[in-house]
């Protein structure tokens, strides 16, 4: 089939769908300009290794490196904006209340800033702030560290117990958000379509939401430019990019 055609059979299916889940992952911010984790390292930062700079034992060891890292990327990204497929999800979700779950591995909000609601962050966004650690009860805290007490700094300090900020992400090693992990299985699970849009297929367990829906009777579709280790699970290929293809299949 052609790109036409398979865009006219997936328009189909989408309107025969009942629940609809969506999967999107870094090659749909790529087109915004929102460099990949390995993409951004360059310059003073291309020396590291990704476990020195994205993950727990890393930030402990040496927490403002893992601050700055952070910093510049969230540097590189303040100005990007959503693209047309983006808007295009947004667009589809106001016309279609409740019809359609977003599911991301993207940390950069792009998809809220198109208008996406209720959008699952499996990986969390990086323009958020979490404490390290649990308040430790230290006079003034009151069990609960206060963010509008945190000390400036690289990273941010709570004045009084001098717990840290770090990132608002998931790092290597650590478990996806559990609600957000448990509400994108069950849309899985109860798709009658799942579009898996500009991701590789690489990272568990978010790539296991696609077999998931296959194995749950949904029709599958790849939106990709390249082949991804998902292509194996698809009922349809669209060799196209997530600008392109989404307005084209989503919109009336």
């Amino acid at each position: 089939m052609n790109a036409i055609a398979d865009i006219a059979i997936v328009r189909g299916w989408l309107r025969e769908a009942r629940a609809i889940a969506v999967l999107t992952g870094a090659g749909m911010s790529a087109e915004s300009g929102v460099p990949t984790f390995r993409d951004a390292q360059t310059g003073l930062w291309a020396k590291f290794r990704p476990e020195e700079l994205a993950t727990e034992s890393a930030f402990r060891a040496n927490p403002t490196r893992v601050w700055d890292w952070y910093a510049s990327r969230r540097a590189m990204m303040k100005d990007v904006r959503p693209n047309a497929g983006h808007r295009a999800l947004a667009r589809f979700q106001q016309r279609h209340p409740g019809r359609l779950t977003l599911i991301t591995q993207n940390v950069d909000g792009l998809h809220q800033a198109a208008g996406s609601v209720g959008t699952l962050s499996l990986h969390g966004n990086i323009f958020d702030n979490v404490w390290l650690d649990p308040c430790a009860g230290a006079p003034g805290c009151s069990g609960v560290c206060e963010v509008s007490r945190a000390q400036p700094g690289r990273p941010p300090a709570c004045a009084d117990c001098g717990n840290l900020l770090r990132p608002g992400v998931v790092w290597f090693g650590e478990m996806l958000p559990a609600a957000a992990l448990a509400a994108a299985e069950d849309a899985a699970q109860t798709c009658d379509l799942m579009l898996v849009v500009g991701t590789s297929g690489a990272v568990w367990p978010a790539a296991g939401l696609a077999h998931t829906a296959r194995q749950g009777g949904a029709r599958v579709v790849v939106v990709n430019p390249e082949p991804s280790e998902l292509d194996d699970a698809a009922h349809a290929l669209l060799r196209a990019t997530a600008a392109s293809a989404l307005p084209a299949v989503l919109d009336d």
